[in-house]
């Protein structure tokens, strides 16, 4: 590993890259001690340590940066939306299908058009997140906008915007002349800079006796299962054999040789673990708005508030159904057949055209499933450690009271450790890690040095 790090440090153009991206972080990083002006920082914190919930995993996310409303509080999420929104329209677009037929010249306008999409999600954001904490206290009665004037408005949202798209080209930035996909290091930076504070948090706990050997014990296991999990259905994949047959071009006789299609368990990635957060705040805030006129329905809105059981059970349907909608606008079967039938590619025993379409559909399918239920397993981790799975508060009373008595407390009262240690975070930040990994070590073994890890090889994490 030493002998690595060496070999990067010896070639000036990696070495370059390597600095340029650690230097480019660290200026997002900067941008996380620049608060917006105009809110009291300190009702702030009561708020947002009242509030948790999904505000705690926006805030890993973000780096800290939501929680303490700095410049970066968007973060990088605006950028995400508006690239999943522009993916979604390519099938309902012909204009935008065309543009992604057409090469280089349409990812460009592609990339364009989501810039725009960035700063028009970001104005809105901003903007509701103006008028939600400018109606808000902290625990001690402060307001946390003293000031709610436009001038605060105007500012926020400006900062706010601003911030956004700097962080966007801080990620273009990277990925062109650093080393790794930006946009993936920032989020990933974000999350991994609450691991030292969330470690020795624990160690805190433990030597203070909070938190018992068996406790701790029990959460290492938990870790290590999900990480090596993790790693594992990222990297699987169904291999479907694809022989081609024999051609003649002039008077040379092309042998067929045998190839494989990958199909990879978790095809559509972590996006819709965000579509399904994202969605799921539109109808506790329909629901909060119609309890403020018809009070009765108080009952309803606190199953659906964050960790209820409603609002875990919408949260998983949402997943599987955005594993199934996603895979099906990335990978077309169809497509896929034709291309294999036009170069004299087939599926042995599988007859070529709609019923290799119909095998390579089959069989993707049930790998979606699969990974569709490794994806509500994961995220359903760091929300089980940190405040369990409450189905003693199931609605009526009765089924509650039936599911507290014969349910253990650990099950119902979560393990109280935060967002990372498991779940949607380490997806990504193991993700992250193995694709950077993957670079570095394409560029050692294109210089002839060894593979960043010796005696091993790191598949790239779309192979």
């Amino acid at each position: 590993m030493i002998e690595s790090f060496q070999n990067i440090l010896r070639i000036p153009d990696l070495r370059k890259r390597v600095f340029y991206t650690l230097a480019l972080l660290g200026v997002y990083r900067i941008g996380a001690y620049i608060p917006v002006p105009g809110v009291n920082l300190e009702a702030l914190k009561q708020l947002m340590a009242s509030q948790g919930g999904i505000f705690g995993l926006v805030d890993v996310f973000t780096g800290g940066n939501f929680s303490r409303l700095t410049i970066f509080a968007l973060g990088i999420m605006p950028y995400i939306s508006a690239s999943i929104i522009l993916q979604l329209l390519t099938v309902v677009v012909p204009y935008l299908e065309r543009l992604q037929k057409e090469g280089e010249i349409g990812r460009r306008k592609i990339t364009q058009y989501t810039r725009y999409g960035t700063i028009a999600l970001s104005l809105v954001q901003s903007f509701f997140i103006c008028v939600t904490l400018a109606r808000m206290s902290g625990a001690s009665g402060q307001p946390v906008v003293p000031d709610a004037s436009w001038g605060f408005y105007f500012t926020t949202v400006l900062s706010l915007t601003t911030g956004t798209a700097f962080i966007m080209w801080l990620g273009e930035q990277i990925t062109e002349r650093g080393i790794g996909n930006g946009i993936s290091l920032i989020i990933m930076a974000g999350i991994v800079v609450g691991l030292p504070s969330a470690t020795f948090g624990l160690i805190s706990e433990a030597l203070n006796d909070q938190r018992g050997i068996i406790s701790i014990l029990g959460l290492l296991a938990v870790m290590v299962a999900t990480v090596m999990g993790v790693v594992f259905v990222e990297r699987a994949q169904r291999r479907i054999p694809i022989q081609y047959a024999s051609r003649v071009r002039g008077r040379r006789v092309m042998r067929g040789n045998a190839t494989f299609l990958p199909l990879k368990v978790n095809t559509s990635g972590v996006i819709p673990v965000i579509f399904a957060s994202s969605l799921l705040s539109l109808p506790m805030m329909m629901i909060g708005f119609l309890t403020e006129r018809w009070p009765s329905l108080s009952v309803l809105q606190n199953q659906f508030n964050y960790n209820m059981p409603l609002w875990d059970v919408g949260y998983v349907a949402l997943i599987l159904f955005f594993c199934f909608f996603y895979t099906s606008i990335i990978f077309n079967p169809a497509d896929t057949a034709e291309n294999m039938k036009k170069v004299g590619g087939f599926v042995p025993g599988v007859r070529p055209g709609k019923h290799t379409a119909q095998y390579i559909d089959d069989v993707l399918t049930r790998l979606t499933f699969a990974g569709a239920l490794y994806l509500a397993l994961i995220s359903m981790i760091p929300i089980f450690l940190l405040s369990g799975i409450p189905l003693h508060l199931i609605w009526p009373p009765a089924v509650g009271d039936f599911f507290g008595s014969w349910v253990p407390r650990f099950i119902l009262d979560g393990m109280r450790v935060n967002f990372f240690f498991g779940g949607t975070s380490l997806l990504i930040v193991v993700g992250v890690s193995m694709d950077l990994v993957s670079q570095i070590e394409s560029q050692l073994v294109m210089r002839h040095y060894d593979g960043f890890l010796k005696g091993t090889r790191m598949r790239g994490r779309r192979g």
